[in-house]
């Protein structure tokens, strides 16, 4: 008669020991990749979130954020007057000299206008620089339309370059229909330059001193 082989209780403690072990390990495995993807579904969704502001407050002018027009309003200008500030600043780490040529100006609501900035480089060395700007009060950013401006682009200055820099805009004249800013008197245009990276060095052309030791 054939006996079937018998387990020690010390060998089956052993072996459901290393049952739960491995359970254990299994489930900690378990809980380190959701958190691990947690993380990284976190830092992905900062990164993310920049652009995404950015975006938003363009399309909707949140925060003061002015838009972007391709040509003048198809109402044109109406009678209603509107003053415009000009605002001018530069962030540390920027060497440049920068102002309005005027400092306020009234137009018709609706009316294309044309504005200059000058700007200087003061340093000894070509620098570049980036405006950020907005209006206030924060919620007419929406109203606030720009054709053309030096502020869509990073501006690199030769050293002591001075320059004119345009800005072509208009008030949107649906802003006489948002009742709450029927009291709306004036309008201030804020930039401000940040330094942005040092343009890279052109290489300078080998001289004839230098194709001569290249041929020693």
């Amino acid at each position: 008669m054939d006996q079937k082989p018998t387990i020690s209780r010390d060998e089956s403690r052993r072996a459901t020991k290393g049952r739960g072990l491995f359970s254990g390990l299994g489930r900690d495995a378990l809980v380190a990749s959701i958190c691990g993807g947690v993380v990284a579904l976190m830092v992905g969704a900062s990164y993310a979130a920049v652009p995404f502001y950015n975006w938003f407050c363009r399309a909707t002018g949140f925060n003061g954020t002015t838009q972007v027009a391709t040509s003048a309003p198809a109402t044109g200008p109406i009678a209603r007057k509107i003053a415009v500030r000009f605002d001018s600043n530069v962030a540390p780490g920027l060497p440049w000299k920068f102002e309005p040529e005027q400092t306020e100006i009234e137009v018709n609501i609706g009316q294309v206008t044309t504005v200059y900035y000058t700007v200087t480089n003061q340093a000894a060395r070509t620098t570049a620089g980036q405006a950020a700007y907005n209006v206030a009060p924060l919620t007419v950013g929406s109203y606030f339309q720009k054709i053309n401006c030096f502020c869509f682009t990073e501006q690199t200055m030769a050293p002591g370059e001075k320059r004119e820099m345009p800005v072509v805009f208009y008030v949107d004249p649906s802003i006489v229909d948002d009742h709450d800013n029927d009291g709306l008197g004036t309008i201030t245009l804020s930039y401000t330059f940040y330094p942005v990276r040092e343009p890279a060095a052109k290489p300078l052309a080998a001289g004839e001193d230098d194709k001569r030791k290249g041929n020693l």
